[in-house]
């Protein structure tokens, strides 16, 4: 069976008169590495345990290649929880061949599997030692391990980079790529929004169980949201307070970051800012990720409000 491409149509998720997940679509295509974003509590465990099956929509479709999703693709996915999940006193490649076999793998063809990803993760001499008595980021990396040792037809993560330091992001991060350009979809969420912005293609971001945005993040950057780096040497201290439309980001020395709103003309901040005196630097920035998420949280609430 080979990768294909994941589907969410209308999902909704009720738990009692909570609304976890409502009338949620996207999709995850194959070769691609797509970043879920929200606050705790958004919905993003929660759609993810649906794609896997181990809850049950209320409404909504999750499709495979245009199919909906059954137990044999489910059964190929790659899933690294939250909560991991792995035995802290069993011998880690005994745990590992075991878990790819219930993925429906041969024991053989688990064995060699397990064997070379432990020694991608530099981690071969450690088979035969209990998992506890590894440090977190190695756990972590056999967490992954289990993941990838069936060779998955898709995979679905749930905060892979967190405690991680910068080499082991690197070195996971690597091996998602790796993975897409196999073709596999990759999904995965994170409340690490710099690494979501460099290592993924298009990015939902999703709120109070609703999809809010999504998109590249270039896609996303042209929402609306427009920032400005303006220095002037010479000009008063709050000057741009009194500006309407504008919202300081931050400072740096005598350079500021400000946000406009939609309505705001960037033209009469410039003639604002010539009048206080010489303008060293007025040039258009492009908005970071946090700051799309931001933006993203502050449209939805006010929707929510009115």
């Amino acid at each position: 069976m080979k990768a294909g491409g994941l589907e969410l149509k209308g999902l909704t998720k009720r738990f009692g008169e909570l609304v976890a997940v409502r009338d949620l679509s996207f999709d995850v295509r194959p070769g691609e590495v797509f970043g879920f974003v929200g606050s705790n509590g958004a919905g993003k465990t929660t759609t993810m345990r649906v794609v896997l099956g181990t809850l049950i929509a209320d409404s909504g479709d999750v499709q495979w290649d245009g199919s909906p999703i059954g137990f044999e693709v489910r059964r190929r996915i790659g899933y690294m929880p939250e909560e991991r999940g792995l035995y802290p006193k069993m011998r880690i490649g005994e745990q590992l061949v075991y878990l790819a076999q219930l993925h429906g793998a041969t024991e053989a063809a688990a064995a060699g599997s397990v064997a070379r990803w432990l020694e991608r993760f530099q981690l071969k001499e450690r088979a035969r030692d209990e998992l506890q008595t590894l440090s977190h980021g190695n756990q972590q990396r056999v967490q992954l391990a289990a993941a990838l040792s069936f060779e998955p037809l898709m995979l679905v993560l749930d905060e892979p980079f967190a405690g991680l330091d910068p080499e082991a992001v690197d070195s996971m991060s690597e091996v998602l790529h790796e993975q897409a350009q196999a073709g596999i979809p990759v999904i995965f969420s994170s409340h690490q929004l710099e690494i979501v912005e460099r290592i993924c293609d298009r990015v939902g971001i999703i709120q109070g169980g609703s999809l809010v945005a999504c998109g590249t993040i270039d896609e996303l950057r042209g929402r609306g949201l427009r920032q400005l780096w303006v220095d002037t040497p010479s000009a008063p201290q709050g000057w741009i307070g009194s500006l309407s439309g504008v919202r300081i980001v931050r400072t740096d020395g005598t350079r500021i970051l400000i946000e406009l709103d939609a309505s705001t003309d960037d033209q009469a901040i410039l003639r604002a800012a010539l009048a206080t005196g010489p303008v060293q630097e007025f040039r258009a920035d492009k908005p970071s990720l946090l700051d799309i998420f931001r933006e993203a949280m502050t449209e939805h609430t006010a929707a929510a409000a009115s």
